[in-house]
């Protein structure tokens, strides 16, 4: 069965941490979350996979190679300017004829049951079927109404007060028949939500949505990149050491994932479900508590907190730190008795001096160094990169 991974977007609403990577191997539970996609189509059978590159593509392709180590075949195709996301798709058109195929985007983090949603498109009159989930809080994504027998009757885009019909949200996960390609126009920027299915709906043609069941996040934002890695640590279920650990009086409560050459010091606590990479050293009295993953040659110093956080590669959190609920990047180097808040983003190669207090929701610039004893409110910026966080 074939699937078209769509990996184009710049991921401008998850700076500063697509700088330095497209948003597809932004790091869950320390590796690039396109790896647990591809994983999962591949469990479900989707083992003829189509890449749609754009921003950054060389990087997607080291992630994944050829596909042979997810049991899958890839086949990448390149965009020379933005298509949008029905434009990428027309863009790999030679490599999806044929036969329905499922249509999927590259940041998304699932655990959805795909093939029922393949299946049932295969059974229905509709020339494609659109995966819908419900949602407390639909403002942010288009959403449909469907009768009795899955049609769709009404479809709007970010809907406003007043204007929400439903809470059932598109997930942007699409099976199509081929006939779609004939309402999609060669080279231009043209969007499934925005042009190709109200153009449909307008021609008469039948358009389906299934209610998916399961876990499903576009990744959008930090809060739900840090929701997707909650629900992939949900996933340890045991204990594992790869390679040689050494625990000098340490306490570990699993389930918790670590690496090799891993030194945890005395008295610290780890409280799982957590991972923690290779080559990190975590010092005495440190706790690292439920739902966070601590990268490759990290090293928490003496009397450090870290709650339900991301902490990629090579970082330092210096001695009585503490860190909740925050998404730090590669090479940042934190002092003594900082202070992290929850929904923070720090981006790579950042300095935080001591005692430097980073408020609830605020983001850090690559490059940066904040000073002894400052208070960050706000986003800190660096003017060699964009500041724009809306879009992709």
């Amino acid at each position: 069965m074939k699937v078209c991974i769509m990996c184009g977007g710049e991921g401008t609403r998850l700076r500063p941490l697509t700088f330095g990577r497209p948003k597809p191997c932004i790091p869950i539970v320390n590796k690039p979350s396109i790896q647990h996609l591809v994983s999962h189509l591949a469990g479900l059978g989707f083992n003829d996979v189509v890449i749609t590159l754009g921003y950054m593509s060389e990087a997607i392709e080291g992630a994944l190679g050829d596909g042979s180590l997810f049991g899958v075949n890839i086949t990448y195709v390149h965009e020379k300017t933005k298509l949008g996301t029905a434009g990428s798709v027309k863009n790999a058109r030679k490599y999806l004829d044929g036969q329905p195929f499922l249509v999927v985007g590259g940041d998304h983090v699932v655990d959805l049951n795909l093939l029922e949603l393949y299946h049932e498109h295969l059974a229905n009159d509709s020339i494609t079927t659109i995966g819908l989930i419900s949602i407390d809080d639909p403002t942010g994504y288009g959403i449909a109404e469907i009768d009795a027998d899955c049609r769709i009757k009404r479809f709007r885009e970010k809907p406003g007060p007043g204007e929400i019909f439903s809470n059932l949200a598109s997930t942007g996960i699409y099976a199509c028949d081929p006939a779609i390609f004939d309402h999609i126009p060669t080279g231009e920027k043209f969007d499934f939500a925005r042009n190709l299915f109200p153009a449909l709906m307008e021609q008469g043609y039948v358009i389906k949505g299934w209610p998916v069941r399961g876990n499903w996040s576009d990744v959008g934002n930090p809060r739900s990149l840090r929701e997707a890695e909650r629900w992939k640590l949900q996933e340890i279920v045991s204990t594992s050491i790869s390679g040689d650990v050494v625990i000098r009086g340490g306490r570990i409560l699993g389930p918790v994932h670590i690496g090799g050459s891993v030194s945890i010091g005395s008295n610290s606590r780890v409280i799982g479900p957590v991972s923690i990479g290779a080559g990190t050293i975590i010092e005495e009295n440190v706790i690292i508590g439920p739902y966070t993953s601590v990268g490759d040659d990290c090293v928490i110093k003496d009397g450090a907190k870290i709650f339900s956080s991301s902490i990629y590669n090579r970082v330092e959190i210096g001695r009585g730190t503490t860190v909740s609920g925050s998404i730090i990047d590669n090479d940042t180097l934190t002092g003594s008795g900082c202070n992290l808040e929850h929904d923070t983003v720090i981006g790579p190669r950042v300095v935080l001096e001591n005692g430097v207090v980073v408020h609830a929701g605020a983001r850090i610039w690559p490059e940066v160094t904040i000073h002894e004893g400052k208070v960050v409110k706000v986003h800190a910026l660096n003017e060699k990169y964009d500041a724009r966080i809306e879009g992709s």
